[in-house]
């Protein structure tokens, strides 16, 4: 954290968050096993993440909603039937309405992309 030179107030630093922070491949078997419903706001909050457009404040809630869901034991733990996810589907929910400001049809179109690929209808 630091001093803003112009008014004083407290500035934050993030450091620059790529797509190798979360591994897609290990949300992907989470997601499968999570389902459709919480797979569509968790790979809104990835596509985002990974957008360079996103500002560092975001990225940082972002990924901790991510990083939330894929932990194993969390406040409603993951392997609880129909109720092990419903936790992460309010963090992730929240988290990106609120950033919903940054989410661009790009994003939205990568996302659902996605989601179709990995749930085909």
């Amino acid at each position: 954290m630091a001093k803003d030179k112009n008014n004083n107030t407290e500035v934050y630093e993030a450091e620059v968050i790529d797509s190798s922070v979360i591994d897609e491949g290990h949300l992907k078997k989470i997601l499968i096993k999570a389902g459709r419903i919480i797979a569509k706001p968790a790979l809104e909050a990835f596509e985002m993440l990974i957008d360079p457009a996103t500002p560092p404040q975001a990225r940082v809630s972002l990924l901790a909603a991510l990083t939330y869901l894929i932990m194993p034991i969390d406040l409603v733990p993951d392997f609880i039937p129909a109720a092990g996810f419903s936790d992460d589907l309010v963090a992730l929910t929240a988290v990106i309405s609120l950033w919903s400001r940054n989410i661009t049809p790009e994003i939205r179109n990568r996302a659902r992309y996605k989601l179709d690929k990995w749930f085909p209808l």
